[in-house]
């Protein structure tokens, strides 16, 4: 390797590690004080980095936006995709655990979520990432519901099951049963109860 080439490849790395400094940073502080709050200053000082550093790769905090959801969303506990129904055909099982993986990342999500209004009106990037993942959540939801060789779940039964396995309900369940699993659980139950109920309706 050419002493130039060298050199090259250690500046791609400086810069991949100051980027990564940076968006770890951010993406704490976040947390921490929510988006708004946080400014370049704050973020270089966290990162250990200049803030013309901070500037040179995300000019605007908006610009900071999908570098840290896309962090965030990394380090999450649970996948919300089709995996979750493997080996689960029933309606109680894929109902189960769907509510578990919902609750599982309200509780993960908290501490960025108490900023969440706030940052979505001052953030397009943060907005328009809060619209994709709700219409994602409502297709798993919808998946969940489906069994296999089933008709797609009636619309109310699908807003019910939206409203209790949002974060809202995440939240008051938790803190009345003191654990995320046992307040999955009740929602659960709740969802399979509403479901036969509609079913036994003429």
């Amino acid at each position: 390797m050419s002493p130039r080439a060298y050199d090259k490849r250690l500046r791609n790395a400086a810069s991949e590690e100051a980027r990564r400094r940076i968006v770890a940073a951010a993406a704490a502080l976040h947390a921490e004080i929510g988006g708004t709050a946080t400014s370049h200053a704050m973020i270089a000082k966290r990162a250990g980095v200049s803030i013309p550093t901070v500037y040179k790769y995300f000019p605007t905090a908006n610009h900071l936006i999908p570098a840290c959801t896309g962090l965030v969303a990394g380090r999450a506990p649970v996948a919300l995709d089709e995996t979750l129904f493997e080996g689960r055909d029933g309606l109680p099982e894929r109902v189960h655990a769907v509510a578990a993986a919902f609750f599982r990342l309200h509780e993960y999500y908290a501490p960025w979520m108490r900023w969440g209004a706030a940052d979505a009106a001052s953030f397009p990037e943060l907005r328009d990432y809060f619209k994709r993942v709700q219409d994602h959540q409502v297709a798993i939801l919808r998946l969940a519901l489906t069994p296999k060789g089933a008709k797609a779940p009636p619309e109310p039964l699908v807003l019910i099951a939206r409203i209790l396995l949002d974060a809202p309900s995440w939240r008051t369940l938790a803190e009345a049963t003191h654990s995320t699993d046992r307040a999955a659980r009740m929602a659960a139950d709740a969802i399979l109860s509403i479901a036969r109920n509609l079913k036994e309706k003429p």
